[in-house]
């Protein structure tokens, strides 16, 4: 793969013109439709190449070129044989395209446009489908990558991907047009984005179809990131498409592929519990690139997580920069515009957790501190699916079994069916799990009669599900066995129209057989540059400055010094959430006085005689809380019940005149029910 670099020295102009996407959307997948128009303004031909990121698990199922009135739709082959094929049609003065994705990460991919002739203009077409995440608020994200960042790569290892050097959003040549068009079997509530739009268009009077635009001359100074909001989320689904005419029946292509949604709804009952300890590895990317603002955030969010670890819990640290080391189970976090969906998603799945993105916009304590929520509420487990379908009908399940759900996490269930049923019949399914050592069922009916003319999006990402597994397999194995899995995921992404990490999309262009002149000059396109100094990165950041294990700590102690930045927190609130000890309690000391605003005698003159100072300083810190940091809650809930069950433990007397003298010192009406005493 070819790098993509800035404008060279004389400034020559950079073929890519503009880039316009489509989005469809129907219910929790989405097709996407780039079309990448080129332009040759030079004096001889051209080469042009372009690097930029997908979602680590989408399947890309289409690919053309258009030459004037002449449309070229690629073929996936292997890819060392598209390799080939590519350099053979440049050699001979051929047209040609190639798509392939990165050796290294699924989630990027390189598109070379090659013997572009002087004056000449191009028009590439790219289609992909992929699932939508549901974030924790139940919204539905794309994203679309304004940038392709430099990522995390392990000493000693090729390039993750290639070196991308970057331009200032304001001198990339190229535009954008974005729109979208949202359908669902639900309505649609409302579109979100973090770029400004115009208005959402219903096009129906039960709103369960929308459509929606970017906002003209946006300028990649940032991803676009869309939330879509359906009405009746977690109600489970069922939708079954039609196979391709032309494919063989009994095939993957040919047979109907059934797609059901599983997204629980946990009762309030269950989700107001938390366990009372519980292992946690938090992994943290401390490399050059994480530099600014996102290690300051990142040292911030690793102290609010320690805090609010329950008594009794174990804990490790591990840090990554040119070294790194094995990691446990955890949840992970997408840090920065063009953190790697592929490593973050990865890394969730591998470890039975759910990831979640973070843009620089955003602020990283709230959804980290959901996460760790999540993690010590309890999970649906023990998932079985059962279908029950007519007599001649036989179901192959193509998804990988599901571990575990936790609150606000969707799955996506593929299978096959195979054999023939009349129009009118039904199919059952039924799920069984265990939530909080109570079993439940649910039951879901649906009609077998297949949806037609639909693009085959379920179909192409159930093969990129089954290619993914393979994929995971082949890295796993080793001698024959590795070549028969790479054999299949060759069979089944050629039979699929989708790509792998073993086969490219070619297409070349042999229509007038007119043989191009001179050399072929190749020319780097950039893409744009999001801040001016420093790259985003995936994953946690922190300022430590080498691999720190920290082994088999009990979480029975204060968290000592050398966990923690020296640096001490500006934001008020995590001045005081620094102060708490590891048992939940604060100490009346000059420090928590300035962090409440207030000098040491005005905390010590109105406290009553009968109440120790812990007991005292811990009920100030939570009146605190709940008077000034309510938008915050999210971020403080866990430590201030660690708190709670602290106080409780002393059985302290006098604790409503304790709560009456400290609404008084802080200016605030907190009720003593509020804080939970």
């Amino acid at each position: 793969m070819k790098c993509c670099g800035l404008l060279n020295a004389e400034k020559e102009p950079v073929p890519l013109k503009s880039v316009e996407v489509e989005l469809e959307v129907r219910a929790h997948v989405a097709t996407v439709v780039s079309t990448l128009n080129y332009e040759n303004k030079e004096d001889k031909p051209l080469e042009a190449v372009f690097v930029f990121p997908l979602p680590g698990d989408a399947a890309v199922c289409h690919f053309s070129a258009k030459i004037g009135q002449t449309e070229i739709v690629a073929e996936v082959k292997e890819k060392q044989k598209a390799h080939e094929e590519y350099d053979d049609a440049l050699s001979s003065g051929q047209q040609a395209f190639l798509l392939e994705e990165s050796d290294q990460s699924p989630d990027i991919f390189s598109l070379s446009v090659g013997s572009l002739r002087p004056g000449e203009s191009a028009s590439i077409r790219l289609e992909y489908v992929t699932e939508l995440a549901v974030q924790a608020d139940e919204g539905l994200r794309f994203c679309l990558p304004a940038v392709i960042n430099p990522r995390y790569q392990p000493q000693g290892s090729e390039d993750v991907c290639i070196q991308v050097t970057s331009v200032p959003a304001s001198l990339v040549p190229y535009s954008l047009s974005f729109s979208a068009r949202v359908s669902s079997p639900r309505p649609v509530s409302k579109v979100e984005s973090n770029c400004p739009l115009d208005a959402l268009q219903y096009l129906n009077t039960e709103q369960t179809q929308a459509t929606v635009k970017l906002v003209g001359g946006h300028k990649f100074d940032r991803d676009v990131e869309l939330l879509i909001y359906y009405k009746d989320a977690h109600q489970p689904t069922a939708v079954v498409e039609a196979g391709q005419a032309s494919a063989k029946p009994g095939s993957l292509m040919g047979d109907p592929v059934v797609m059901l949604s599983l997204y629980p709804e946990f009762p309030q009952a269950v989700m107001s519990s938390v366990a009372s300890c519980g292992e946690f590895v938090f992994l943290l990317d401390r490399s050059g690139s994480m530099d600014g603002a996102r290690i300051k955030s990142a040292r911030e969010t690793l102290l609010l997580l320690l805090k609010s670890l329950p008594m009794g819990c174990y804990f490790n640290i591990y840090s990554f920069g040119s070294n790194h080391e094995h990691i446990f189970s955890c949840f992970s976090f997408g840090i920065g515009e063009g953190a790697s969906s592929a490593l973050i998603n990865g890394l969730a799945k591998e470890g039975g957790g759910h990831a979640q993105f973070i843009t620089d916009t955003d602020r990283m304590q709230p959804k980290v501190m959901q996460s760790l929520r999540f993690s010590l509420q309890p999970a649906v487990m023990d998932i079985s699916v059962k279908w029950d379908l007519p007599k001649g009908v036989s179901v192959t399940a193509l998804s990988p079994p599901i571990t575990a759900l936790f609150q606000g996490q969707r799955s996506l269930v593929y299978a096959q069916l195979t054999g023939q049923s009349s129009e009118a019949a039904e199919g059952c399914v039924t799920v069984k799990y265990s939530l909080a050592g109570h079993p439940s069922q649910n039951q879901l009916h649906f009609s077998l009669k297949p949806a037609e003319d639909t693009g085959l999006p379920v179909h192409r990402l159930a093969a990129r599900t089954l290619i993914g597994s393979l994929e995971m397999e082949e890295r796993g194995s080793g001698g024959d066995k590795e070549e028969g899995v790479k054999k299949k995921v060759v069979e089944l992404s050629v039979q699929s129209g989708v790509s792998s990490a073993f086969t490219a999309f070619i297409a070349v262009n042999k229509g007038d057989g007119e043989v191009l002149q001179g050399p072929l000059v190749v020319r780097n396109v950039p893409t744009p540059r999001m801040m001016a100094c420093c790259m985003p990165m995936p994953q946690y950041r922190n300022s430590i400055s080498r691999l720190i294990p920290m082994r088999d700590y009990c979480y029975q102690s204060d968290v000592s010094e050398s966990c923690l930045p020296k640096q001490p927190p500006r934001d008020p609130l995590l001045q005081l959430v620094s102060l708490q000890k590891a048992s939940g309690c604060w100490v009346l000391d000059p420090a928590l006085a300035a962090a409440l605003g207030k000098t040491s005698e005005e905390v010590e003159k109105p406290k009553p005689a009968s109440v120790n100072q812990e007991v005292w300083a811990t009920i100030l810190a939570l009146i605190w809380l709940h008077g000034f940091k309510m938008d915050a809650q999210e971020e403080w809930e866990l430590l201030a019940m660690k708190a709670v069950s602290w106080l409780h433990a002393q059985n302290a007397p006098c604790v409503t005149e304790c709560v009456e003298a400290g609404n008084a010192l802080l200016g605030f009406n907190v009720q003593k029910d509020a804080l939970g005493l």
